[in-house]
């Protein structure tokens, strides 16, 4: 049997939404059926809303090619929300579609194998 799951959490301060999200096993069309409504529904009401996430995919395995068509339609369509994506990996892949997402969004995309330090930089 096979792991699969996506825990999403979403707090707001002011205009700035912290959210974090950890992926297990591979990305489905599915996960963002419920992510995308979420991101959307939670920044439609503010406006210049800015998105600090940080997403954990220590665990992830890949994605579904519809779900990687949909995380790049997500990320233009809230490019320029999301100011800086901390994202905690732990394989070389994971780095290097990190620097690919880099492409596609406004902020700042950096990839971290440290919590604290990925924590630590989302906030600054």
């Amino acid at each position: 049997m096979k792991k699969h799951g996506l825990a999403i959490g979403l707090e707001r301060t002011s205009t700035t939404f912290y959210l974090t999200i950890k992926v297990v096993g591979k990305l489905t069309h599915e996960d963002y059926k419920t992510l995308t409504p979420l991101i959307d529904n939670a920044v439609a009401a503010v406006p210049s809303a800015k998105i600090r996430a940080y997403v954990d995919i220590t665990e992830l395995e890949g994605w579904e090619l519809q779900a990687a068509w949909d995380d790049f339609k997500l990320g233009l369509k809230h490019n320029k929300e999301f100011c800086r994506i901390a994202v905690l990996g732990n394989k070389n892949w994971q780095q290097v579609a990190s620097k690919v997402g880099n492409w596609f969004i406004s902020g700042e995309v950096k990839y971290f194998e440290d919590p604290i330090i990925a924590t630590e930089w989302l906030h600054e």
